[in-house]
């Protein structure tokens, strides 16, 4: 409460500050910044290139015209729900979560766990946000590096888990932003080996060709999450988390009631009944990513890294300069130097349409022999 002015005070001495309310790790903490892309070739955050084909768009729009948007949503999301276990070939055994995004499970996931003294574990580099809603929650964050190829040190992991006892480890399959997936039997032998829930990101599945969601039946502590957004519906916010019932119960008395929006409901329902028409886009990046890949790995300046997500990770020792350089020439990319120090160098570019992938390496080879 402010208190009132008195005679002689300057008013600013009475202005509520920051410091005194906001906990001092969040005012540590920067935003988590979006470029602004607009006029650019838009490489820079994993999305599927192409629009919605028009019919699914019209008739998207159709029933979004008749939504009561004057009332609240169905809370459980039902409809869309079932329409996700039967594309996503989710087991009827199992418990499943939608959220607003994967970015609202981790941090459910992360509410629903934080015990005084409690960790979240994960590997480095990888998703920002793991990072960073542990510090939203307030807890320990432990992060174990990866080897210098970006796969997993096992016996780092498994010493680590073992020291710190962590209630939740999150691992990206494949990791973001290296593209790589970790080998599968090494995962397994480390959810077995964890004393908490152990979540298998796999936001980039649809590129992936593997996943943990035939081991729901093997572990007790597994959960998977993914999103609808890589697929080419990241404008929805949708993501979905699985696992056993009992786990999944409890994560979701944290969620915030009506977290899926009507518009969302109604707009997935319809998307995911075209799920084919996204299969075959996501065949066509995999494909395009392989000659990007190509054409890449032919610069001898640079060091591209195998993927099997919708990106390609590339160092290179003036990756800012090149960084800066694409954006002057209208094409935006992630600029990961400083970001970690496995980055250092490190550019992470999205696969686009085969035209804007063409003018991203001319453009490429241009800035690296200037």
């Amino acid at each position: 409460m402010l208190m009132p002015l008195l005679p002689g005070y300057a008013c600013s001495e009475y202005l509520m500050r920051p410091e005194s309310v906001i906990r001092p790790e969040i005012r540590a903490l920067s935003a988590y910044h979006v470029a602004d892309a607009k006029g650019f070739i838009k490489l820079d955050a994993m999305e599927n290139p192409w629009p919605l084909p028009d019919a699914v768009a019209m008739e998207i729009a159709e029933a979004c015209a008749h939504v009561q948007v004057n009332r609240y949503p169905d809370s459980e999301a039902s409809e869309l729900a079932a329409r996700i276990r039967q594309v996503m070939s989710i087991p009827q055994h199992a418990g499943l979560l939608l959220g607003n995004g994967s970015d609202e499970l981790i941090q459910m996931l992360a509410m629903a766990c934080a015990k005084p003294g409690a960790a979240i574990l994960g590997v480095e580099p990888s998703f920002v946000m793991y990072r960073m809603i542990s510090v939203f929650c307030n807890m320990r964050y432990v992060g174990v590096p990866l080897e210098e190829d970006f796969s997993l040190n096992e016996v780092s992991m498994l010493e680590t888990m073992e020291k710190e006892q962590p209630s939740l480890v999150f691992i990206a399959f494949p990791n973001n932003p290296t593209g790589n997936l970790f080998e599968p039997g090494l995962l397994k032998r480390i959810i077995a080996a964890a004393p908490g829930l152990v979540v298998i990101d796999e936001a980039y599945y649809p590129f992936a060709g593997t996943t943990a969601m035939d081991w729901l039946d093997e572990f007790d502590n597994l959960l998977v999450m993914r999103t609808v957004s890589k697929l080419g519906l990241a404008g929805l916010r949708l993501g979905y988390l699985t696992g056993p019932v009992a786990v999944i119960s409890e994560i979701n008395k944290v969620r915030l009631p009506y977290n899926i929006n009507a518009l969302t409901q109604v707009a997935g329902q319809i998307a995911l009944a075209h799920h084919a028409v996204f299969d075959a886009q996501a065949r066509e990046i995999c494909s395009m990513r392989e000659s990007m890949f190509s054409d890449l790995a032919s610069m001898e300046e640079l060091e591209a890294y195998p993927s099997q997500a919708n990106f390609i990770l590339i160092r290179h020792e003036h990756a800012s300069d090149i960084f800066d350089g694409l954006k002057k020439r209208g094409v935006l990319v992630k600029n990961l130097d400083g970001a970690h120090p496995m980055l250092t160098g490190c550019l992470r570019i999205t696969v686009g349409q085969q035209n804007e992938n063409l003018i991203l390496i001319r453009h490429l080879k241009e800035l690296i022999h200037l």
